[in-house]
């Protein structure tokens, strides 16, 4: 496998004061913020995000795919930074936290859609203040909603992801995305780079040819064989979990294409079909890849190739080295080791913003 970003990042600038990826998320027209982990800071992330944008010149609006914004921890019981929200920014939260929120604000809309704490509310912030998110709870709901934002002028979207769900950092979501790990995913700084690096991987998958784009988009069931004359074969698959997927009779196969989640069983048979193993392997983008780091980098590393259809710019990696139950991680050990496992600027934002 090629190398991601040739050099080594020293601690110094892992760990910079200014740091430069606001201007980066500036680029894009959205941002999902997402957590390996509960508690790996994602939500400190949010808020070191929402406190910098310059929402004198641009328009934000922030919601959560879950709920976000407790001051205590609703599984392990620790101490939550709650979300706080500028004058001028808009908001989707649940009529629930709509009530409670401690700030001035003005009502946008209220959508016909419910969740398990009401229908999702859209404000704006009158006055700074304080706010529990809760917005939608469905990937086409919350697609919906950034849509709707459009037509009051939004030039940027937040999306804050809920635990263990990284479909809110799906490309057909958002345009970017800020991952955040911890020791509350590994107390172990060798296992945490290794798991986080290859979250990374997949992140940073190439994208097919255009046309493949084109040809395999449309396709949303199945696992399908595009031939060397470009032509489109049906493998009678729905998953590429089926018991019933088999290649015989498949000759000059150039693409698989999975429509729904890879896994690393389909892996394991395309790496030792002889007949398959020049092929590509295409899926929409990294959230439908549900395989170890070990499978993947088997298969990797037997000449395989995997590429997506839609792929997210990862923006920044952020570090929170204090697990729930108190262990501590080494800081600059942590962020120097995995900015040189993944060959990008790794932040520890509470240090930081304590230097």
């Amino acid at each position: 496998m090629e190398v991601r970003h040739p050099g080594r990042i020293s601690n110094r600038q892992s760990c910079e004061r200014v740091l430069p990826f606001i201007d980066e998320i500036l680029k894009h027209d959205s941002l999902s913020i997402v957590g390996l982990e509960k508690n790996t800071g994602k939500t400190e992330s949010l808020k070191y995000v929402l406190d910098r944008l310059p929402v004198e010149h641009k328009r934000i609006a922030v919601t959560s795919i879950g709920i976000d914004g407790e001051t205590v921890d609703q599984v392990t019981r620790t101490q939550k930074p709650e979300i706080a929200l500028r004058e001028g920014m808009y908001f989707g939260t649940s009529e629930m936290h709509y009530r409670q929120r401690r700030l001035v604000s003005e009502l946008i809309d209220v959508s016909d859609e419910t969740t398990s704490l009401g229908r999702v509310v859209t404000a704006r912030a009158l006055t700074p203040g304080k706010i529990l998110l809760s917005g939608p709870s469905s990937g086409s709901s919350l697609r919906r909603w950034m849509r709707d934002m459009r037509q009051y002028g939004i030039d940027l979207v937040i999306i804050d992801g809920a635990l263990s769900r990284l479909s809110s950092a799906s490309p057909a979501v958002s345009q970017s995305m800020i991952l955040a790990t911890g020791a509350a995913y590994s107390a172990n700084i060798t296992t945490l780079v290794q798991k986080t690096a290859h979250v990374v991987d997949l992140v940073n998958l190439e994208l097919t040819c255009e046309d493949n784009i084109r040809l395999l988009s449309p396709l949303e069931k199945g696992v399908w064989c595009l031939d060397t004359d470009g032509c489109l074969h049906d493998l009678n698959a729905l998953t590429s979990l089926s018991q019933e997927l088999h290649f015989d009779g498949v000759d000059h196969c150039a693409t698989l294409y999975v429509a729904g989640a890879l896994v690393g069983t389909f892996l394991d048979k395309v790496r030792q079909n002889k007949s398959l193993r020049q092929a590509e392997i295409v899926v929409r983008d990294f959230t439908k890849i549900f395989v170890t780091p070990q499978q993947f980098r088997l298969f990797i590393k037997g000449g395989g190739r995997i590429r997506v259809l839609q792929r997210s710019k990862l923006i920044a990696v952020t570090v929170n080295p204090t697990s729930p139950s108190g262990y501590v991680l080494d800081s600059d050990m942590l962020c120097g080791k995995l900015s040189e496992a993944i060959g990008l600027p790794v932040y520890d934002l509470l240090k930081n913003n304590r230097q």
